[in-house]
């Protein structure tokens, strides 16, 4: 999958791609340094690459990537009718250009090519900018989950589910 960016990211070479078995490492990478944020609510690394393979069986990462290297990926996977969306990651000094919203819509379109009709994604509770950058990306709230006991938070926190009709 290859995407033509707009003028918004200023990355004139970006390319969106399929990610490769053997670049678990890079995107655990990217994956750890853009959830770096949830430090104060979770403890150590948001994921290993036992567990970006563990999600490679599952699903696929997308991994967008420019001259720099790589500079994002977002998690894909395949629910029936409907996607489920995760691992949205930028590299934190790559944030504010656009590449989250130009993975997003990649996203969006594996999945409209797979005959999905919807995306459905979940959010940390005490991530408090990301249910507005998903709403501006037509994500809307459908309820809360607990949180999973195996996540070593530090505070108590929640999911926040969050669904877009495709079509």
């Amino acid at each position: 999958m290859s995407s033509g960016v707009n003028s918004s990211t200023q990355e004139r070479d970006l390319r969106i791609r399929q990610a490769r078995a053997e670049e678990v490492e890079a995107l655990t990478r990217v994956i750890n340094a853009a959830f770096v944020v949830e430090r104060p609510f979770i403890e150590g690394d948001r994921i290993d690459d036992c567990g970006t393979r563990e999600f490679m069986e599952k699903g696929i990462f997308l991994i967008a990537e420019d001259s720099a290297g790589t500079a994002g990926c977002v998690y894909c996977e395949l629910r029936g009718e409907r996607g489920y969306l995760g691992l949205l990651a930028v590299y934190p000094q790559r944030q504010g250009r656009g590449l989250g919203r130009e993975l997003m819509r990649a996203a969006e379109e594996y999945f409209l090519g797979a005959g999905c009709r919807a995306i459905d994604l979940r959010i940390v509770s005490a991530r408090s900018g990301l249910p507005e950058f998903y709403g501006k990306c037509g994500y809307e709230e459908t309820g809360t989950t607990e949180s999973l006991a195996q996540v070593p938070a530090k505070i108590p926190f929640h999911f926040i589910n969050l669904t877009k009709t495709l079509g």
